[in-house]
């Protein structure tokens, strides 16, 4: 789910719950799981990858981070 982000400079917001979705389906994931576990994780997730970018700005990693994201 890399590629699908949405996101502002500095943070991601969350992921494409379509592509999420369409995931789901493509591994043969019953939706109704899908959608009951994709926002637990989702929020997990993002709650650890703002932690990433957050530690990156304080040991001057930010600007890399930005560039690998391109």
């Amino acid at each position: 789910m890399g590629g699908q982000l949405r996101a502002i400079p500095g943070a991601v917001l969350g992921w494409d719950m379509g592509a999420a979705l369409a995931l789901g389906r493509a591994l043969g994931i019953a939706p109704l799981a899908v959608v009951e576990l994709l926002p637990v994780i989702e929020a997990e997730m993002i709650r650890k990858t703002n932690e990433q970018i957050e530690e990156g700005r304080s040991d001057g990693r930010e600007e890399s981070f930005r560039s690998s994201r391109r």
